[in-house]
């Protein structure tokens, strides 16, 4: 019966130590393993890598926020494109609420100050906060 607890504790010493260290394995482990099972244990998904051409194209630019003058392939900007995640967000904001992308900007840059305590003129929401002297 010890026997039994004891190999059952090293055999899940070993799984945890594995899970926990998979990140550091598996590059090691990469060429011998199917690229499915890697790509399930890594839950790594590839990035859409969309460039400010092609989201300037898609209607995420504006006098105001001009990506191709500012931000194009003639700056030498390093980046690829603007942050997916806000650039999704600014999507669906455009799309419920039916304004254009520099309203759009405006709603997301306002609930990004609510959510942080800040009121849309700049000053803090706190109370307890000292405005002026």
């Amino acid at each position: 019966m010890i026997f039994h607890l004891s190999a059952l504790s090293i055999i899940l010493v070993i799984a945890f130590l594995l899970v926990y260290y998979r990140s550091r394995l598996l590059p090691l482990l990469e060429p011998y393993l199917p690229t499915r099972f890697v790509a399930r244990l890594s839950h790594y998904t590839p990035l859409q890598s969309f460039s400010f051409s092609d989201q300037a194209a898609a209607g995420l630019s504006s006098g105001n926020f001009d990506l191709e003058q500012n931000i194009g392939s003639s700056s030498g900007e390093s980046r690829m494109g603007l942050d997916e995640a806000g650039v999704e967000e600014v999507r669906r904001i455009m799309a419920v609420e039916r304004c254009t992308f520099d309203q759009a900007r405006l709603i997301r840059h306002n609930r990004i100050l609510a959510k942080n305590g800040i009121a849309p003129d700049g000053t803090p929401l706190d109370r307890k906060a000292i405005t002026r002297l």
